[in-house]
């Protein structure tokens, strides 16, 4: 592969994490030298560490650093940067840094501002396709955006219905209204998450589609007037409105379809004279029929994909666009060869409605069989101040049914242990029936969430045995005269869940553990050699336990499924937890004081909310826990804030 180095030679990645490191590495094998930037909590990423300089460009949050356009475009000039390339994210899709960076003689490796400015605003990105003759969904775009207004509209255009801000992305601004007197509340939770996320707080009104699948066309178009779309990517399973795995082809896409889908997203481009990768998203309903619902003008996270099935490098192919090459493919000249699914591994408990989690990993070990796109090591910090993904794992096949049996192989082989995860959940959600049947619309989580979250008791029972016999393998000390005779009794906690237990030392590496009252067990424990490897054999059968320590925490991956084990033998026994009557309020993870909604001396009732948290880019509403008087806030607004910190005291009324 040739570089673009006659037009440019050092090429600047404005953002973090995975991304930067991907196009750092299509950009070094281009021949291009390569500039991170980053924050003052991100001086040791991996994406700093693999380029070839770096530069501090502010603190941690966003706005004081990733997002600072003076900053970046500072480094760019300390470097010798000639350009930049935004990564995704909100800079990717922000016009005034476009034409900075053009302002600046740089290249941006994007759409021009124009069209960015063109389909960044979703009102007026509808009025566009609408005179090109795309398919739009029905929905209010008008500049008047009073509560008054916003409500009548929404009357007639009737239930249900979304609210998305102009602005947005990610699922940030945007609510699901069921029925009309959800929709003053879920109308100000969106304007107020947006403004937040994106300093504007506009909405849009469309009718709901029931159940539909969500559908990208991946388009690449260069300067000389030459588009080519590359497929689609099937990306309906999500939580929140964000996307968890995205697959291509898509299941529900005959050829005919593809084609009728593709002809629409080329004249979406053909309309605002685009460059670049760009990806038109729609919605697809059981009948075949679709409709527009946003451009990103940029990169998209599940480019992978696509570049499996092409066998295409999309980054390689933006460079080139951006250094003024003309495309060289044609529409007949692209191939699509299997199947590929990518699974988004974020640092989130599934189980408390998807909480992100920050911390440090204590062990990370992808699986070598799967393309994994990450800027992680154990030893990594995952700060609360980014997004909650932290790394993305695609597999590709030759049928659809081995692409999935390979995601689910490999992602149980990766180790991740120290920050909660929704690997366990990514798991189920791969191997339900409905998504094994290439069923699954936007509305899978939902329907099947209890399912895919449901307590498996039997396992956990059988976790908690080998737990016991690991924890008590750890304190033998030499061995005492009574070790085989006598059991020792254990308190631990697994996962949340307390547990006694007796184990005995049946003899060397072996162990006989009764847990909870039950009959005991024998487990058989031993250590291979070098790193934390131990074989877990039971009934003759061996399988591999990876073990880290983490603090007074031990971490145990098992099976595919990562869980966490403290020690209580040690600790007094707990009295009764009145916890629950003391009117605390903690914060349910760390992130930073949004808003405060109350103030001291107010009188509150129980469930309404006190205070808004902001963590990996997504607003955390904090209830008061019942009716009283709120006697205390130990917040400011803009603090940043720690898991279970105190935040607020209601007190009870006489």
């Amino acid at each position: 592969m040739t570089g673009v180095g006659a037009t440019f030679q050092k090429l600047l990645i404005a953002n973090r994490g995975e991304i930067a490191v991907r196009v750092m590495r299509t950009a070094k094998a281009m021949g291009l030298r390569t500039v991170a930037v980053h924050s003052t909590v991100d001086a040791d990423s991996p994406h700093v560490q693999q380029a070839d300089e770096a530069v501090c460009i502010g603190e941690a949050l966003p706005a004081q650093s990733y997002l600072n356009i003076d900053a970046i475009l500072a480094a760019a000039r300390a470097t010798g940067a000639d350009a930049v390339h935004p990564g995704y994210g909100f800079l990717a899709e922000s016009a005034a840094f476009a034409q900075a960076c053009c302002d600046a003689g740089l290249v941006f490796v994007g759409p021009s501002p124009e069209a960015i400015r063109a389909m960044g605003d979703k009102a007026g990105a509808k009025r566009l396709m609408q005179a090109a003759g795309v398919p739009c969904i029905a929905g209010y775009q008008g500049e008047d955006q009073s509560a008054t207004t916003l409500k009548r509209e929404a009357q007639q255009l009737g239930w249900p219905l979304m609210i998305k801000a102009t602005a947005g992305g990610g699922g940030r601004g945007m609510r699901l209204v069921s029925a009309p007197q959800q929709f003053d509340a879920l109308l100000q939770s969106a304007q107020s998450e947006a403004l937040h996320a994106f300093g504007d707080a506009t909405v849009i009104l469309e009718r709901a589609v029931q159940a539909p699948r969500h559908i990208e066309i991946q388009v690449m178009a260069d300067r000389h007037g030459h588009a080519i779309h590359l497929g689609e990517r099937d990306c309906s399973v999500q939580r929140r409105h964000q996307k968890i795995i995205e697959e291509a082809p898509s299941p529900a896409v005959s050829r005919a379809l593809r084609e009728r889908m593709g002809e629409a997203a080329l004249a979406a481009v053909r309309a605002i004279g685009y460059e670049g990768a760009g990806t038109l998203e729609f919605l697809l309903d059981a009948k075949g029929g679709f409709w527009f619902m946003e451009m990103n003008t940029r990169l998209q996270v599940e480019h992978p994909v696509t570049e499996a099935l092409t066998g295409l490098d999309l980054v390689a192919l933006q460079l080139r666009i951006a250094a003024g090459e003309p495309l060289l493919l044609r529409q007949e000249d692209v191939r699509f060869e299997g199947h590929a699914i990518e699974v988004r591994l974020c640092a989130e408990n599934p189980h408390e409605d998807f909480m992100p989690h920050s911390g440090a990993l204590a062990l990370w070990q992808p699986s070598p069989s799967l393309r994994v796109e990450h800027a992680l090591r154990s030893g990594s910090e995952v700060p609360p101040y980014y997004d909650s993904m932290i790394a993305k794992l695609i597999a590709h096949g030759a049928t659809r049914a081995e692409a999935r049996q390979r995601l689910l192989a490999g992602l149980a082989d990766t180790v991740v242990l120290g920050v909660e995860t929704n690997q366990h959940f990514l798991q189920r959600c791969l191997a339900h029936p409905v998504f094994a049947a290439g069923d699954a619309t936007t509305a899978f989580i939902g329907q099947h969430q209890a399912e895919l979250l449901a307590d498996d008791a039997q396992a956990r029972a059988k976790v908690a045995v080998l737990a016991a016999a690991v924890l008590q393998a750890g304190s033998q000390r030499a061995p005492s005269p009574l070790a085989h005779t006598l059991a020792a009794p254990l308190r631990f906690v697994l996962d949340g869940h307390a547990h006694q237990a007796r184990v005995r030392r049946v003899a060397h590496g072996r162990y006989a553990v009764a847990l909870d009252g039950a009959a005991p067990v024998e487990i058989a424990l031993a250590h291979p050699g070098e790193g934390r490897l131990l074989v877990l054999q039971e009934d003759g059968v061996q399988s591999p336990l990876v073990c880290a320590r983490a603090g007074d925490r031990l971490l145990l991956h098992i099976a595919g499924r990562a869980h966490e084990l403290r020690d209580t033998s040690l600790a007094p026994p707990e009295g009764t937890d009145n916890s629950a009557g003391d009117g605390l309020l903690r914060a349910a993870m760390s992130g930073r004081v949004t808003a405060l909604l109350a103030a001291e001396g107010d009188l509150v009732a129980a469930g309404q909310p006190l205070v808004t948290l902001e963590a990996m880019k997504m607003e955390h509403l904090h209830c008061a826990p019942h009716a009283g008087r709120l006697a205390a806030l130990h917040v400011a607004l803009g603090e940043q804030v720690t898991l279970r910190q105190v935040v607020a005291q209601v007190a009870a009324l006489p």
